[in-house]
């Protein structure tokens, strides 16, 4: 049986031929070093810059991949020369620009006219960095997931011990989970950086004091704070604006407290301080004994120590004041993103 339907290739053809491939491994951003069969380069074309030494002379490889990386790359040619079965492997190539990472792929070649081993060399560098960072990610995601199953474990135990009934429970604990939520969501919108101070006071007040005309607003310092310290004060936030909206002045409609935040001092290193002053109606009535509890556990104790910082609750029939120092690892002043 003829070769009918194939091609006869001639010289044109071929010389055609060629530049098409090496315009494929350009695209491809792959390379090739041919080995004649006592292992030594015969050709080459279009290497990366880090592995040009190869296409010079065969004593390059370990030059370029260090004494143990060439040993083993001249162990696997030996073995594809010997079984004619092709292999794949990664090296690592130190270059000005750091660490690149190539696939090597070694074939062997006896059916062309020519008997060796072809390696095609690709730089896989940037899949690899991606890789890198998907895992840390990904880790950073469970270590942050953790940390939020942590605290609604800590919310739902501490609600559940003090709530005096079901219905109880549950309204608190919905209560607690949505301010959690909103917290979340600015922390998710900055891919998981924080959320700045006004917006997160904002968030926390929207549910509760939705006049758009007599609006209360944090003044002095718009810190951006981190995912831990966002979560934690938006807690003590919603334990603050809660009672308020249910005994104080949110409650009674009028816009008696101001929330400000300042730089300071704790442990002698900056920081910055935030600030709840409200003025009580007159008419206010008195807080629930286990919300009092709930809330002082969460303001005095709980917030304090997961920032690391300090807190002073205090509470008169006339004013409630709550400051919370913030140390300086737990947010940054951008100061072009101030309100």
């Amino acid at each position: 049986m003829g070769n009918a339907g194939i091609p006869t290739v001639t010289g044109t053809d071929a010389a055609a031929r060629m530049v098409m491939m090496e315009l494929v491994l350009e695209k491809s951003g792959s390379g090739y070093l041919y080995h004649s069969d006592d292992l030594a380069v015969s050709l080459s074309g279009n290497l990366p810059e880090a592995l040009q030494p190869l296409a010079r002379k065969s004593e390059a490889l370990q030059d370029v991949l260090g004494a143990d990386e060439s040993a083993r790359l001249d162990r696997l040619k030996e073995e594809v020369a010997r079984s004619g079965t092709g292999a794949s492997t990664e090296v690592d190539v130190p270059a000005p620009s750091g660490i690149l990472t190539f696939r090597i792929d070694i074939e062997r070649m006896e059916d062309t006219g020519m008997a060796g081993i072809l390696m095609v060399m690709t730089d896989i560098s940037e899949t690899r960095h991606r890789e890198r960072i998907l895992k840390t990610l990904l880790r950073e995601l469970s270590h942050r997931s953790k940390n939020l199953l942590a605290i609604i474990q800590g919310i739902a135990t501490q609600t559940a011990r003090q709530a005096l009934s079901l219905d109880t429970f549950l309204a608190k604990f919905r209560g607690r989970i949505q301010s959690l939520a909103y917290s979340q969501d600015l922390v998710t919108d900055s891919s998981w950086r924080g959320a700045y101070l006004f917006s997160l006071t904002e968030r926390q007040l929207s549910a509760y004091w939705p006049e758009a005309e007599n609006q209360i607003s944090v003044s002095g310092i718009n810190a951006h704070l981190s995912p831990n310290a966002t979560l934690h004060i938006g807690l003590a936030l919603h334990e603050l604006i809660v009672n308020s909206a249910s005994h104080g002045a949110i409650s009674a409609g009028v816009n008696s407290l101001s929330i400000d935040c300042f730089e300071t001092i704790y442990d002698s290193h900056k920081a910055i301080e935030l600030a709840w002053i409200e003025h009580l109606p007159t008419t206010s009535a008195p807080n629930e004994p286990d919300e009092h509890t709930f809330a002082r556990t969460v303001l005095e104790r709980v917030v304090p120590i997961a920032i690391g910082g300090k807190a002073l609750y205090v509470t008169t029939p006339d004013r409630v004041e709550y400051r919370l120092t913030i140390p300086s690892r737990e947010y940054e002043i951008i100061t072009h993103a101030a309100k």
